[in-house]
């Protein structure tokens, strides 16, 4: 029996992709992929995770990864959600090897809706398992979980050699936060690596705008004008 798993990894990030990963292994691999020691990649350290991406795809009969950038999603038409079905969909079925037992990582609150929606666009007909944290109890979610995330690790470090620190991407992460108001201070923009959808970017740019106007404020108060290095008539 083919058993298959999906995930994404990036969902929240203002930074870099949104990346899906699409598994199917046979039922006879699952003793590898336990004894590798895989589970949920949010409890595996980058380089643990690194180390097992060659591992799991060999243990793998197929699987599809999928990246979708941040104008693929700034020029989405719906919801988030409604974007990752359509990205899973594309993915499960561009599998050559198709699997006899779906288990899918759940982005809707309501499980059983997310799987229904996901299986009427599929052009084979697997039993499905559809849940929340479906990463942590299904061993073909886990590696899909695995391989999504170093992909997209992978490409947040290309971004990181071409722009220097920028943090994990995340708009929690205050160095990614330091990194797109330094850009946005210094280019009067964000870099085109962002998701300009994202409501952290207008944040920032409301404070980095507020901070001038308080500081071309303070210097005309007190007889600066703009290039000055000291007070005018002082």
């Amino acid at each position: 029996m083919k058993l298959g798993g999906i995930d994404e990894a990036g969902r929240g990030p203002v930074i870099g992709p949104l990346v899906i990963a699409a598994v199917v292994v046979d039922e006879s691999g699952l003793q590898r992929l336990g004894e590798l020691g895989i589970r949920d990649s949010k409890k595996l350290s980058p380089k643990r995770r690194d180390s097992l991406f060659n591992e799991i795809i060999k243990v793998l009969d197929d699987y599809v990864i999928i990246e979708l950038w941040p104008d693929e999603i700034d020029g989405r038409e719906g919801t988030m959600n409604e974007l990752e079905v359509d990205s899973f969909i594309k993915a499960l079925n561009s599998l050559k090897i198709k699997p006899d037992v779906l288990y899918i990582d759940a982005a809707d609150v309501n499980e059983g809706r997310f799987g229904e929606l996901i299986g009427k666009r599929l052009n084979f007909y697997p039993e499905i398992v559809a849940e929340h944290k479906a990463d942590e109890k299904y061993l073909p979610v886990s590696a899909a979980s695995i391989i999504a995330k170093v992909r997209r690790d992978r490409a947040i470090e290309k971004l990181r050699e071409e722009y220097g620190e920028i943090g994990s991407g995340y708009p929690s992460d205050p160095r990614t936060r330091a990194f797109l108001e330094e850009y946005y201070r210094k280019h009067g923009d964000f870099p085109p690596i962002v998701r300009r959808s994202w409501k952290t970017l207008k944040k920032i740019e409301n404070r980095v705008k507020s901070r001038q106007l308080t500081l071309d404020s303070y210097g005309k108060h007190n007889g600066f004008l703009s290039g000055d290095k000291k007070p005018r008539g002082k």
